[in-house]
């Protein structure tokens, strides 16, 4: 169970490190009397990368080898060279255009959510999901609810100290990276398949 504690937060780690700075602009933009509808917003756009995620995965685990379901690891380790390499896309101006709807707060930090986050989480969330039982999923699942308390907290806390911000655009590429190329490899020893191909 700690090890699947310890999975969970590595990999909500690397999906969310960047995301603490959309965060920390949303929460720059809005009124006090609007923290929590960001709150559930969040989780209403996770909760749907999550249990899409799941799903794949589960869909996934139809396949009779598990060594071939770790080869989903080199996913997140293509995408930490990628983004060691060439960097990410800014996502400041989809924010701020998203936050200039019509909509409800909450359902537009969802669509943030989701349209900023969406492909980093699906490539992370099913090859981790796939190597996973339904208990540990659900371990996982538990602590991704209180690491995204932990950010949404943790934005709200640094919107008000833009310093972190510089910081955090100027390094957060490089530490994600390194995450996920760490979690890929971990998926790939998990299943079996690094072994597969060495003996």
């Amino acid at each position: 169970m700690l090890q699947n504690i310890l999975t969970g937060i590595t990999a909500y780690l690397s999906t969310s490190i960047d995301y603490v700075i959309i965060l920390m602009l949303i929460f720059g933009t809005i009124g006090k009397q609007s923290h929590w509808a960001v709150y559930w917003g969040d989780l209403l756009g996770t909760a749907v990368l999550v249990l899409v995620s799941f799903c794949l995965a589960n869909l996934l685990k139809l396949v009779p080898a598990t060594w071939v379901l770790g080869l989903l690891g080199l996913i997140p380790m293509f995408m930490g060279v990628k983004l060691w390499f060439f960097g990410e896309n800014g996502s400041d101006a989809a924010v701020t255009k998203q936050l200039q709807t019509k909509s409800s707060l909450s359902l537009s930090v969802a669509a943030i959510t989701i349209a900023t986050c969406g492909a980093d989480n699906l490539g992370i969330y099913v090859p981790l999901f796939a190597q996973l039982s339904l208990a540990g999923s659900l371990t996982v699942m538990l602590t991704f609810l209180v690491m995204l308390s932990l950010f949404w907290w943790l934005g709200l806390f640094l919107s008000r100290l833009p310093l972190i911000a510089i910081l955090l655009e100027k390094w957060g590429g490089y530490i994600t990276a390194l995450v996920y190329v760490g979690l890929g490899f971990y998926i790939l020893w998990e299943s079996g398949t690094l072994m597969h191909f060495l003996v």
